[in-house]
């Protein structure tokens, strides 16, 4: 997996410190932070496998977002940690397989959120035609779908890194093997370069954002005529979780990787990616646990079922 004229065999990741003082407090708050993604997210998909009355497809995506979740944060956050205790060395090999699984789950994290997002709007707005329309072999489809785009946006990106030629500087100025800072250490990176990560993030960001607004644009036209005011409350009620997500999930990917390097500098780019990297994966079981009243009332019927056992 070396560059064809690379000289560099392996990076070193600068991490995100160097000031000494600050390492070990930084290392126990983002272990605790990736403690509480891992309990969370394999809690929620524990809590849907158990409960038959998740077993729908809003469940079913909402399984898969927490398995893409913890793969996600578990490819980025154990490597991170070591920065912190000691210099953190990757062979280019293992640098370049950390940027496709990276790539991999962010392009399929945007997906899923824009196949919950359709299944909203179907359950929302064609309620009588949902268990048609939604059938299994049609969110298996989509979930395919979601796994294809995740697989084939991290060929494109990791191709595009893998043609490029690393001469002397191995020094990494961030705390993973991510796109743009291993664009800026290259000795041969192109406009062509840039313009293909523009072009893949562009689709994996856009097309599941225009899904998502056109599905919630239509869900909110019927929500508005919708004459009962308690339909009204269920119906926001159980999309606010989601759109709390996905504000997070792109908002922060969008300002990381829609602005050229001069106006976001890379050391401001590594805190805007402590977020959808750490901060997302974290908080997205949390807000689905918290604001909906269907795992409140699995999390409640387990425990009790545990508890009389």
């Amino acid at each position: 997996m070396t560059g064809k004229n690379s000289s560099v065999t392996e990076f070193i990741l600068a991490g995100l410190t160097d000031h000494p003082g600050l390492r070990m407090p930084l290392f126990f708050l983002f272990l605790g932070f990736y403690m509480v993604t891992v309990v969370g997210n394999l809690g929620l998909i524990t809590l849907i496998g158990l409960n038959s009355h998740l077993h729908t497809p809003m469940y079913f995506f909402l399984f898969n977002l927490s398995l893409i979740d913890s793969c996600y944060s578990s490819t980025i956050i154990p490597k991170m940690l070591m920065s912190f205790i000691s210099k953190n060395v990757i062979s280019h090999s293992g640098c370049m397989t950390q940027l496709f699984f990276f790539c991999f789950f962010v392009f399929s994290e945007s997906f899923i959120l824009s196949a919950m997002a359709y299944d909203r709007y179907v359950a929302i707005c064609k309620p009588l035609m949902y268990t048609v329309t939604m059938s299994p072999q049609v969110y298996f489809l989509l979930l395919l779908g979601v796994y294809v785009m995740g697989f084939s946006g991290g060929m494109a990106h990791t191709g595009n890194i893998m043609n490029l030629t690393f001469c002397a500087d191995n020094l990494v100025n961030h705390f993973m093997c991510d796109i743009l800072p291993l664009l800026e250490l290259s000795c041969n990176s192109s406009f062509t370069n840039e313009l293909v990560v523009f072009i893949v993030v562009a689709f994996g960001i856009g097309v599941p954002i225009v899904t998502i607004f056109i599905s919630y644009a239509l869900i909110l036209s019927s929500i508005l005529h919708m004459h009962s005011t308690e339909g009204r409350s269920k119906a926001f009620s159980t999309c606010s979780s989601h759109i709390i997500v996905v504000c997070l999930f792109f908002g922060s990917g969008a300002f990381m990787y829609l602005k050229p390097p001069s106006i976001l500098p890379l050391d401001q780019g590594k805190v805007s990616s402590l977020f959808y990297t750490i901060v997302v994966p974290m908080l997205n079981p949390l807000i689905y646990s918290l604001r909906n009243k269907d795992v409140k009332v699995a999390l409640r019927k387990t425990l009790v079922r545990r508890v009389f056992s």
